[in-house]
């Protein structure tokens, strides 16, 4: 996880493109203007006949991420998208995690560093996977014959 907390802000807006790619967005932008109100990126992502419009936004940061953050990101995507995504090194607090399923808004779904980095395992992105076969011999098997 060091190696992507010590990436520069656009490196892991890329990343997190490159991410949702991989998990079958078929369309992802990254925006990353700076009046873009806190929108990072825009993304397609298609489910059988039915396709929904998802604004993402990076928050590379060491620390949780609160519930003004998700409550602002609501807001900027207001009549813009169907979803939301906020993906984070970090962790979310309570609150947010609240926040973002708050009955009557729409529902933002969050990825914390530690699922963020599951998905990077399982999609193969910037990691190697290596298994270790490790094997111990049974002498009384040897003795016993």
């Amino acid at each position: 996880m060091n190696s992507v907390g010590s990436m520069d802000p656009q490196a892991f807006e890329r990343l997190c493109q490159r991410l949702l790619r991989e998990s079958g967005f078929i369309k992802v932008e990254v925006t990353g203007k700076p009046s873009d109100g806190g929108i990072d990126g825009i993304g397609v992502l298609r489910m059988n006949l039915v396709s929904f419009q998802v604004l993402f936004q990076c928050k590379r940061w060491k620390g949780p991420v609160g519930a003004s953050v998700v409550r602002d990101f609501r807001g900027a995507m207001v009549g813009r998208a169907d979803k939301g995504l906020i993906i984070t090194t970090g962790t979310f607090t309570s609150d947010a995690r609240k926040e973002a399923t708050r009955d009557g808004a729409p529902a933002i779904d969050l990825i914390d560093g530690e699922n963020l980095c599951y998905l990077l395992k399982d999609r193969k992105l910037g990691v190697h996977i290596r298994l270790v076969e490790e094997i111990s011999v049974d002498d009384r098997f040897f003795q016993s014959i």
